[in-house]
């Protein structure tokens, strides 16, 4: 076993108090590709840029085009967690894991078993009338075809952050008091280049920061472990 994830290992088995923040880079092992790699969502041709088009603005104003990306693009059936999701679970089960912190929109965690999750750009999995705030399943947008209509005639959309939005004050609340209070903190598949989230593990206050991605990340210099490997391969040794 490489001697960076013996290490991470080891401060797995001694600590009760484990917090994960990750990204896109999770959930690739498991099919859903992240945003910005060389093969990312965000290097894809279309219409419009990504970020025009996952925007309040875009939404609101075409939403027939949003529709069109949101269902070939981000809906992607049949994917299933992978040994990263897997693991975390069963830490929490374990006792060792306090929370995920996570900014994906895939669900994934929760389908691994993980209790508390803490989504801070929402889920694809959850959908709300724009207009009167009223619940809906999430198949109604998912799949289909066109703009899907509340009974009060508002646009149904996905129960995710949209560019242009801010990040729900009590899911942040609650995430900043996790990596707060934190033993071990396990930073993992994300670039840490999206703000305000990458921001988060500023508050971790403790000495034992690991981060996990493949490239590196602008925080390489301040974590006490750092792993170039895909996730799932070092959860399957933790």
């Amino acid at each position: 076993m490489d001697a960076n994830i013996a290490k991470l290992k080891e401060w797995i088995a001694g600590s009760d108090n484990i917090v994960f923040f990750g990204g896109a880079g999770v959930s690739t092992e498991s099919g859903i590709p992240d945003f910005r790699s060389v093969d990312g969502l965000y290097n894809q041709q279309w219409a419009y840029p990504p970020e025009t088009i996952l925007s309040h603005t875009f939404f609101t104003r075409c939403p027939e085009e949003y529709y069109r990306f949101h269902r070939e693009k981000l809906v992607i059936e049949g994917v299933k967690p992978n040994r990263a999701h897997l693991r975390l679970a069963e830490l929490e089960r374990e006792g060792k894991l306090r929370a995920v912190v996570t900014q994906n929109i895939d669900g994934l965690h929760q389908a691994a078993g993980s209790k508390n999750v803490l989504e801070l750009h929402g889920s694809i999995l959850r959908a709300y009338c724009s207009r009167c705030g009223r619940p809906y399943p999430a198949e109604r947008m998912n799949h289909g075809a066109g703009v899907p209509k509340c009974e009060c005639g508002g646009v149904i959309r996905p129960d995710i952050v949209l560019y242009e939005e801010p990040l729900d004050d009590d899911i942040v609340s609650r995430a900043v008091s996790a990596i707060r209070q934190a033993d071990v903190l396990i930073v993992g598949g994300t670039s840490l280049n999206v703000y305000p989230a990458a921001g988060l593990i500023n508050y971790y206050q403790g000495h034992r920061l690991a981060l996990v991605n493949l490239s590196a990340t602008p925080y390489d210099r301040q974590a006490d472990l750092v792993i170039h490997e895909k996730i799932g391969e070092v959860f399957g040794q933790v």
